[in-house]
């Protein structure tokens, strides 16, 4: 389940004590759930992006408004970075 979820083979060495038992850092578990959760977002819009395009009655794409902001919500937003 680790390595599906993305996790280093390093992070789920971690995962297990010198006994062998689980020792779970919950909060890396969120944070990655989290992670999970933008990517399955991002894929969505890609999805609908490509099912759209592919059935799009546009002459052009581009002119196609329901195409273009898909296309829009597809590019990835910079982040604002914050003053340090």
């Amino acid at each position: 389940m680790g390595r599906t979820a993305g996790f280093s083979l390093d992070e789920i060495a971690d995962m297990f004590g010198p006994d062998g038992r689980p020792r779970l850092d919950r909060e890396m578990l969120t944070a990655k759930a989290d992670e999970l959760d933008r990517r399955i977002r991002e894929l969505a819009v890609l999805r609908d992006s490509l099912r759209h395009a592919a059935a799009c009655p546009a002459p052009s794409h581009m002119e196609c408004p329901t195409f273009r902001r898909l296309l829009k919500a597809a590019v990835p937003r910079k982040r604002a970075q914050r003053p340090r």
